[in-house]
């Protein structure tokens, strides 16, 4: 039994899997690219958003009058079957490739053709009766079909991304709950500076979080302009006039986003602008992330000579020559996925500047680059959130120590000493290493019932009159 088909393009024949549902343009590109050696098959919400794509394709045609209901049903189906993930192993080109996301635009389109002629009851190959160019393809280039399809894979990837983030803040304002009477200082430039909580930390940690909420939301929306019906370089040559508008509204419709066609096709044909601000959003995420990690790794240093503030659950032996030494491996690894991020960013940016006259031929990076920033995203936030925030425990008792025993609560005591004499507790408690509080009262700068209100932890933890 023959193990290929021969099929052949513009540049001749070539040899296919006879099972495979691609074509041989997906196998020119497989044998081409030789990149990253991560496939097109690793990225499920972008063949789901192919598939979406070119099923509005086929209604939009068939609604036009251009295309035969048999063949638009056969279409259809076949991208439904798509769609349900059965066919993410028929995409095996390199994520990065060259020719603008040509290989990927064919890829999908032989694919949802093969599997049409089947349905049809034709074998393999028999394009003559549904063709990946003259019907799966109709009134559609790669230039408008491929970034609809990154921009709609995108959201999507989006919503996941934001329901994970959702669940970690929650987690850190859990505990900030649970840690709202720990008393602690806090520290400017790694210098004790004025008390506060455990639980404002964290809480903190929340709130900076739930603000890339409504930024991650708000920039994925601009994905939701597209130059489907732009063909090339957003003439429409080729496409049915009404077809830009039409077609919008079916993958609005069954895609359930809201999708409008672009104002200026010609325009939105080369521009990159969304993918560059909404990268820039997944990087003030990482960012913050990275941050907090930071933090979290500071606060929990020790055990015996650090801040150790907290305790961060262990996870794995940290060392294989320092017995009993427990890293904080679960901010490290966070830490790197941000890097990644930031980096991928800067991909995106750089090209999306490469971009030349009608079209930018840089988006297979662009997509690759968004879609693995969120993906890792995902993965690196769930593993943050269940390996270590939940179970972060406090250390109190020493938290509340170092407080007593800190410089920093003289600032506390600045309103009603004044600055000079602050400035003199502060400077020879050091020196000598004694506390604040005793060298207050040997000064008799304020009288013990009065230093121990000022110094209520409750008093030093907001805004409050004095006198």
């Amino acid at each position: 039994m023959d193990m290929y088909r021969i099929e052949n393009d513009l540049i001749g024949d070539l040899q296919v899997p006879v099972n495979a549902y691609y074509g041989v343009q997906t196998q020119r590109a497989v044998n081409n690219f030789h990149i990253t050696g991560i496939k097109l098959s690793q990225y499920p919400e972008l063949i789901k958003a192919l598939a979406y794509v070119k099923w509005a394709a086929a209604e939009t045609n068939f609604e036009l009058g251009v295309l035969d209901e048999n063949i638009k049903d056969a279409i259809v189906k076949a991208c439904k079957e798509v769609i349900e993930g059965k066919y993410n192993n028929e995409f095996p080109s390199d994520v990065i490739q060259g020719g603008a996301g040509t290989s990927t635009n064919m890829n999908i389109n032989e694919v949802v053709a093969n599997i049409a002629l089947e349905i049809m009851g034709h074998q393999k190959g028999e394009y003559q009766y549904c063709s990946p160019h003259d019907h799966v393809n109709l009134s559609q280039s790669t230039n408008d079909a491929y970034p609809t399809s990154i921009k709609l894979a995108a959201i999507n990837s989006n919503a996941i991304l934001i329901e994970h983030l959702q669940l970690l803040i929650n987690s850190f304002r859990e505990k900030g709950k649970s840690f709202k009477s720990v008393l602690k200082m806090g520290r400017t430039q790694l210098q004790d500076a004025v008390p506060m909580t455990l639980g404002q930390e964290f809480e903190a940690f929340a709130e900076t979080l739930s603000e890339d909420v409504d930024r991650l939301t708000q920039n994925s929306n601009l994905f939701l302009e597209i130059n489907m019906g732009a063909t090339a370089i957003g003439t429409g040559l080729n496409a049915i006039p009404g077809y830009a508008e039409l077609c919008a509204e079916k993958l609005a419709k069954i895609s359930g986003h809201p999708f409008v066609s672009a104002k200026n096709l010609v325009e939105a044909t080369p521009d990159t602008g969304s993918y560059v601000i909404y990268s820039s959003a997944l990087k003030r995420v990482a960012i913050k992330l990275s941050k907090i990690c930071n933090d979290l790794r500071l606060l929990s240093s020790g055990p015996r000579c650090g801040l150790n503030e907290i305790n961060l659950p262990a996870m794995q032996p940290g060392s294989s020559i320092m017995p009993g030494k427990v890293n904080p491996v679960i901010p490290e690894a966070m830490n790197q996925t941000c890097f990644k991020v930031i980096g991928n960013d800067l991909t995106v940016t750089m090209a999306a500047e490469s971009g030349q006259l009608q079209l930018n031929v840089m988006e297979p990076v662009i997509a690759y680059s968004i879609l693995e920033s969120v993906h890792i995203l995902i993965n690196a936030l769930d593993c943050l959130r269940i390996n270590c925030i939940d179970g972060i425990t406090a250390n109190e008792q020493h938290c509340k120590d170092m407080v007593l025993n800190s410089i920093g609560i003289v600032t506390a005591l600045n309103p009603y000493i004044g600055y000079k004499n602050s400035t003199k507790v502060a400077k020879e408690a050091l020196e000598k290493n004694k506390s604040v509080y005793d060298l207050v009262l040997e000064y008799k700068l304020l009288s013990k019932e009065k230093l121990d209100e000022i110094l209520n932890p409750e008093n030093m933890l907001g805004p409050h009159k004095y006198n």
